[in-house]
């Protein structure tokens, strides 16, 4: 049998004609209850109890039987739908009126509530993300239109006014501004986004009107993408979800083959001795409930509720999993390595020294440094720019730039090749670097013009605020291996470990090295390694760990490409609370698991031999599958 399709229209079964649909039966079944137990003559007429009784199922019977035929239609024959239309038709056939009316109405009443747990999970999800304005204000002429977003193109400019939603992806052309980036975060702090800098859709304008060059359309927006990252995780199914679909096309025809046997078996051991009095409509009866028993909607409904609920809960603190299936890998972590750069500190450098050759000039090292790193998006590269522009040092025009992977980045200057990178770059030259230089604490760029050596640039960059917090909460989770992974110096990375009280640091690691790292550690016994990184120069690394997290994803294509999880708000303290959600989550669906099953199997047992009534049948059904779908929900409390 499929998972559980909820077709019925949530709308309508929160709608007044839904309740009333199963207010009707229930009276009608609890004053048909009350009429038999008080021995009211009119009602002992068998016609008037079957034509009573018929009035109440109906309401209730009739949408079940479509179900089951429109199953049916799709070659969908053993489902719950046609388990609940035998058994209950069954006990209307045999007598068992009260019985057949309960088997539906309970089972609806149930269905509902499910599916308002379902609708909410949804609601969760879609309410947290989708968040876009229908309107945009474009600069069409000399004036403001509003149109639809759909309607704006790259390139034009729209208006904000202050306490609305940025309805498309756009650069600042104002000055600074105040937005609430906590759609897209989960974080209420502000962040002042500056003139040049770019500003998502989503982010609510605090303090003032902004305008906006739009640089994507509607559906290629940031929040567009998360927003599909979230729904189609729900389609990538944890090995759990994918087992129980496959054990219940298994299990429901077996049930069923069981159900005639109980009623078979007896017959044949009846014709056979005369020692045994058989009984048909008691042997038909006990069949019934065990049909009604073996229905697996508490597993088939409540496990992939289970993890779509994980996912929501994860999607409210700004962390998305790209499907179930990795939040059970998470759960299995026993390792965790950082990047340094942009994943524990804050990736904003500053330079903070320098050190000049002979014959060269600070601001000549400067100019040379920041003109072959100015197209580079690199934050070590936007600080040395950034440097430049503030102290006005003008810069030449590069040619040929070329990007040498783990060294630096070489270009065409004046006629000369002007080299920028780190120590490996000087090796690679057989140029050495000067003492005063080369044991200078924190993050350096030497300069090489015309292969001789003409400077350094020191660099610092300092921890994020919750580094520290996320190291003690990743040792208090029980994880027992926490390193750094740094293609900075080993000595930087050496501090930064010792300030955070992590035990391995390796620095001046290539992507290669640092992938090397991760399969090896991934492939011993026993061992699982996530790693975070900021998503773009980690790309193969974050492929080859178990779980790929990468650090503030907003605007990081690689990140959305690469990564199995992606945290929003750019806190390495997420990652522990990504890890406590998968634990939470596989441990709630497990108890799902273990739960249904042993109590199917107690009522299954009982039913077999006549100890359970239809009544329990019931429980256990709808009961279980209204149990385990509230404990899915408790998810969202983490």
């Amino acid at each position: 049998m499929e998972a559980h399709e909820h077709s019925h229209n949530t709308q309508e079964h929160g709608s007044l004609s839904s309740t009333m649909r199963m207010l009707i039966p229930f009276c009608l079944l609890i004053a048909g209850i009350i009429m038999e137990h008080t021995g009211t003559q009119w009602f002992d007429n068998g016609t008037i109890r079957a034509i009573w009784y018929a009035a109440a199922w109906l309401p209730v019977g009739l949408p079940v039987i479509k179900e089951a035929w429109e199953s049916i239609r799709k070659k969908d024959i053993f489902n719950e739908f046609s388990l609940m239309t035998i058994a209950s038709i069954g006990a209307f056939c045999i007598g068992e009126y009260p019985e057949s009316v309960a088997v539906m109405l309970f089972w609806s009443i149930g269905e509902s509530l499910q599916d308002k747990a379902i609708d909410k999970a949804t609601r969760n999800i879609s309410g947290l993300l989708d968040v876009r304005p229908e309107h945009a204000r474009v600069l069409r002429g000399e004036r403001y239109e509003e149109v639809s977003p759909k309607e704006v193109n790259p390139g034009e400019e729209i208006e904000i006014r202050p306490g609305e939603r940025v309805p498309l992806d756009g650069i600042m052309t104002d000055e600074d501004a105040m937005f609430d980036t906590s759609a897209l975060t989960g974080e209420s702090i502000p962040r002042i986004i500056k003139k040049g800098e770019e500003v998502l859709a989503g982010m609510i304008s605090s303090d003032r009107t902004v305008h906006l060059k739009v640089t994507r359309p509607y559906d290629s927006s940031e929040l567009a993408r998360i927003l599909a990252l979230v729904r189609d995780a729900t389609e990538r199914k944890a090995p759990t979800e994918q087992f129980i679909r496959k054990f219940a096309r298994i299990y429901t025809p077996a049930v069923i083959l069981l159900s005639v046997l109980i009623i078979a078996v007896p017959a044949i051991i009846g014709l056979v001795s005369d020692n045994f009095g058989y009984i048909f409509s008691e042997w038909l009866y006990r069949g019934l409930v065990f049909l009604v028993i073996s229905c697996p909607c508490a597993l088939v409904i409540s496990v992939p509720l289970g993890y779509f609920a994980g996912i929501g809960a994860a999607s409210r603190k700004g962390i998305l999993f790209k499907g179930g299936n990795w939040l059970d890998a998470i759960a299995k972590v026993t390792d965790v390595a950082f990047d340094k750069t942009g994943t524990l500190t804050t990736g904003q450098f500053s330079v903070n020294g320098t050190v000049c050759a002979d014959g060269i000039s600070e601001n000549e090292l400067v100019a040379m440094l920041a003109s072959v790193e100015s197209k580079s998006t690199h934050p070590i590269a936007k600080a040395i720019t950034e440097y430049a522009h503030e102290h006005k040092i003008p810069l030449y025009e590069p040619k040929h730039i070329r990007e040498i992977p783990g060294h630096g980045t070489e270009a065409e200057i004046d006629g000369k090749i002007i080299a920028a990178g780190n120590a490996r770059l000087m090796e690679k030259y057989g140029v050495k670097i000067p003492d005063n230089a080369e044991n200078a604490f924190g993050t350096t760029v030497h300069c090489l013009i015309g292969g001789k050596y003409a400077g350094t640039l020191l660099l610092s960059d300092t921890l994020k605020d919750d580094a520290g917090e996320a190291v003690n909460r990743l040792k208090e989770a029980g994880i027992k291996h926490i390193c750094i992974l740094s293609g900075d110096r080993k000595e930087i990375a050496r501090a930064y470990a010792d300030k955070l009280g992590i035990g391995e640091a390796y620095g001046e690691l290539l992507p290669e090295d640092k992938a090397a790292y991760v399969e090896k550690t991934a492939k011993a016994p026993g061992r699982s390694i996530a790693f975070v990184g900021d998503g773009m120069n980690d790309a193969p690394v974050l492929a080859l760990s178990d779980v790929g997290i990468a650090m503030g994803g907003l605007g990081s294509d690689a990140a959305i490409e690469s990564a199995d999880v992606v945290i929003q708000t750019d806190q390495p303290s997420k990652v522990a609370t990504a890890v406590k959600i998968g634990r939470a989550t596989r441990r709630i669906v497990f108890q799902n698991i273990i739960g249904s099953i042993a109590v199917k199997v107690a009522i299954l047992v009982a039913g077999a031999f006549g100890a359970a009534s239809m009544w329990m049948a019931v429980f256990a059904d709808v009961g279980v599958a209204l149990l385990a779908v509230l404990n899915s929900m408790r998810i969202f409390r983490q």
